[in-house]
């Protein structure tokens, strides 16, 4: 299956993400309660729900503004998650773009067969403007996957391959902020590129291209 080579970093709608040959980066803020149990058992246990849609985000900066550099009550820790490459993917082919004006005008389906697929489908995929240090919104998307009944399971008892706490390096690059120092916040920011999508992938997530 060939990938879009011609998908940027840029691109309005592109997955930006920390990334090997065969795992993917993403991130997760949680209470100390969901957090330290985590960590010590390299998935997620309770009190982790596996009934509830679980978010992940490949996007640093997305996850920073999400819960205010780790500020935000029961988003006190943050979690960078490596998971697998195959296990991200089956994710994306198995998703559905969770609001109707997302869909691409030109390939959009009949909006009765969308509120279907969207009932149907086990992952749910929302594109959300990125952010930049201070949190302002940028001109291009950043994606978030949400996990639901058949796609949690697999990600708690498969897909991951380990936890990392990064909740220092979110309270690190705040203090820079504060102190008006954003070479130093941008200096600790992990190096994220495009991630490569396969040409179906590109259309079921309505990626640029």
């Amino acid at each position: 299956m060939s990938t879009n080579p011609t998908i940027q970093s840029n691109s309005y709608r592109a997955i930006r993400a920390t990334y090997t040959p065969t795992t993917i980066t993403v991130y997760q803020a949680y209470s100390p309660e969901i957090a330290n149990p985590a960590l010590k058992a390299q998935t997620f246990q309770p009190p982790f729900s596996r009934t509830r849609m679980t978010w992940i985000k490949p996007s640093f900066l997305w996850m920073a503004y999400r819960c205010g550099w780790a500020t935000k009550p029961r988003q006190e820790r943050v979690l960078a998650i490596e998971m697998t490459r195959k296990g991200f993917e089956w994710a994306l082919q198995h998703s559905c773009l969770s609001h109707w004006g997302d869909q691409r005008k030109e390939i959009a389906k009949d909006k009765d067969q969308w509120q279907q697929q969207l009932r149907d489908s086990p992952v749910r995929i929302q594109w959300d403007p990125e952010r930049d240090l201070k949190h302002q919104p940028l001109e291009y998307r950043s994606i978030q996957i949400g996990l639901g009944l058949g796609a949690v399971e697999s990600y708690v008892d498969e897909w991951i391959v380990s936890i990392v706490d990064v909740t220092d390096t979110m309270c690190k690059i705040r203090e820079y902020l504060e102190a008006g120092d954003l070479d130093s916040a941008r200096a600790c920011l992990p190096e994220e590129k495009a991630y490569p999508l396969s040409e179906e992938l590109t259309r079921i997530l309505h990626a640029s291209c």
